[in-house]
Parts: C-alpha cells; sequence; structure tokens
C-alpha cells in the first residue's frame, strides 16, 4: 500500500484482540534504493511470507536497515531474519538492546533520540524518543512528507497499552508539535489519517480516564486496581482486561506521586520454586516437540519435491506405453 511518495505498507491481516485490523511492516526510501524497515512482525512464517512476497511483487528497493518502534516481540521477532535472509543491516532502539536478547545479531547499533537516518533522494527521517507505551518506544518523522510511524504509542483503530503514564503524557505532546504533521503509521490498525484529531483525542482520553478512576473512589473506598478497571471498563473484551488493568495501574502510579491518593501495600504471593521449575521443563519439551514437529513438516515438503522428479512408483506397476499409428 502506497502512503506518500517515499513510504510504502506491508499490512498483514491479524486477529489478536491487542493487535485490531493489521500489523504493519514500513518500508521507506526511494523505491530504486536502499529502503528502511520499520517493524519486522512476530517470528511467524506469515509475517516473512508476507513481506517476501510484497517485496518481489512491488519493491525494486533492497533493504538496507531494519529497525524498530520497541522491543515487544510482534515488533521485532524478524529482525535477524531481515539481516540472514535480506541482507538488512539491524538497528535497534535507544535502550532496547537488552530487552532484545536473543533477537538480534550481536553487537547491533542503536538509534537515539535527534538522530536522522539519510536515505538518499533527500528522503531523511528522523528519530523521536517517545517512551510510555515502553521504555525504547521510538517514532520515526518523515518530515517533508509530513509521515509520522508511531508504532503502539499511537493505534489506527483503538487505544493503546501504557506502562508509564508520565513520559507517554509528554510523549503525545511532543508529537503534536510536529510541522507538517499529514499521516500516522501505527503499528497495528488502519492508516490514521487526521493525526493531529487522533492524537488530541489520545490525550483528551488519558485525562478522561484519570477522571473515571479518580470517581471510582470517592466516599472513601479502598479497591484494587482490577476492581477499579471493571467500573471503568464495563463493556470491554474480556482478552483486552489485563491490558486494561495496566493502565489502571500506570494512572494510579502517577495520581499517587502527585499525592493525589494514598497506596497501601499488598502482599505479594512467595513464589513456588516447584511449580516454576516443573513449568520450565514443560516448555522446554514443548519447545522439542515444536522443532521436532518443524523438521517432520520440513522434510515431508522436501520429499514431495523430490517426488515430483520421478514416476509415481504407487500408481503404476508398469506404466502405460505410446507409439505412433
Amino acid at each position: 500500500m502506497q502512503i506518500s511518495p517515499s513510504v510504502r505498507a506491508a499490512m498483514v491481516p491479524d486477529e489478536n484482540p491487542m493487535h485490531p485490523g493489521y500489523t504493519s511492516v514500513y518500508l521507506v526510501g526511494p523505491k530504486d534504493g536502499q529502503s528502511l524497515t520499520i517493524d519486522s512482525g512476530e517470528a511467524f512464517e506469515r509475517y516473512q511470507w508476507f513481506l517476501r512476497g510484497y517485496l518481489a511483487a512491488v519493491e525494486k528497493a533492497e533493504i538496507g536497515i531494519a529497525t524498530i518502534t520497541h522491543h515487544h516481540q510482534d515488533h521485532s521477532g524478524n529482525l535477524k531474519w531481515a539481516q540472514e535472509l535480506l541482507g538488512a543491516e539491524v538497528k535497534v532502539t535507544q535502550g532496547g538492546t537488552p530487552l532484545l536478547k536473543g533477537r538480534i545479531p550481536k553487537g547491533a547499533p542503536e538509534f537515539k533520540d535527534g538522530d536522522v537516518i539519510d536515505l538518499g533522494s533527500g528522503v531523511r527521517v528522523q528519530v523521536l524518543h517517545t517512551p510510555g507505551h515502553s521504555v525504547d518506544s521510538m517514532s520515526y518523522y518523515l518530515e517533508d512528507e509530513g509521515v509520522l510511524f508511531t508504532g503502539d504509542t499511537l493505534l489506527g483503530s483503538s487505544t493503546t497499552t501504557v506502562r508509564d503514564l508520565g513520559p507517554y503524557r509528554r510523549s503525545l505532546d511532543r508529537l503534536l508539535a510536529l510541522p507538517n504533521l499529514k499521516v500516522i503509521c501505527p503499528g497495528h490498525g488502519a492508516i490514521v489519517n487526521d493525526p493531529r484529531e487522533r492524537l488530541q483525542m489520545y490525550v483528551n482520553h488519558r485525562a478522561q480516564r484519570e477522571q473515571q478512576i479518580l470517581k471510582a473512589l470517592e466516599g472513601g473506598k479502598q479497591l484494587t486496581s482490577w476492581e477499579i478497571m471493571l467500573q471503568v471498563y464495563p463493556d470491554l473484551n474480556p482478552k483486552l482486561h489485563r491490558g486494561a488493568d495496566g493502565n489502571v495501574r500506570s494512572h494510579l502510579t502517577q495520581l499517587q506521586e502527585e499525592g493525589r491518593i494514598k497506596g497501601y501495600a499488598g502482599i505479594p504471593r512467595q513464589p513456588n520454586k516447584k511449580k516454576i521449575e516443573r513449568d520450565i521443563e514443560h516448555a522446554k519439551a514443548e519447545d522439542k516437540v515444536i522443532k521436532h514437529a518443524a523438521k517432520i513438516e520440513k522434510a515431508r515438503a522436501s520429499a514431495a519435491l523430490r517426488a515430483q522428479e520421478n514416476p509415481s512408483a504407487l500408481e503404476w506397476k508398469e506404466a502405460p506405453r505410446f507409439e505412433l499409428v
């Protein structure tokens, strides 16, 4: 999908309720030169096949640099694959390296706030540190074409989850102040063609949630974050409850830091070490089964290809013969 003269989107359909609509991989740069990919999708074959198919059908460019908006698996899962199969140089987000263990090549450099990625032909991408959804969240801005890439800082079809509310609100204010903003390319969901209105809606939404949380605590009530979440999000898909609870806790942390509410320490459960060890061993056993199944699947596919090279011994004891009359 063409977004602007220098931006294309490979939008992979996604049924995960946390990723409404699509999970997108963006290609930035001239079509006949070196491109930058922003995000790589989850480490599933369907993302790899989708991107390879898109590149084969649409692109003449090579992937020069593969980067991400943040470390979460659904954005960073295919970085090693992009290097090994597509020959891309992998660069990650500021502070993201320790969070990407096993998913990036050793020594991968980091982009930092204020960097500019020069892709040639006048295509220059600004790097903006926009924490809040995650500690290492980055946005990328192609100012000349007015295209902003937000990852999960702003989504295309819903609101997002917030880890640290104070930095997140400051990140939204920073994005609202960008000049020439025309379109937002989010990590998930539809392309946003009313960027300032949507950013302002996110700002207003967080303020509204804050008021709802304060209202839930009126009358001297002492409530858990989960109890507050059920009041504030009464009609939410249950599959999103944990994410919503995280957002409520982010608000509660900020309100407590501001001295507007009082918190009481809970009593954490003591970890069951034997259960943890059993779970680890169970997960290892499952991994072995998955790897073995993948080998069988690959062997079957190879056998099916080899079978095309020779006549079927099962179909004919003696194959029919033909001659001219």
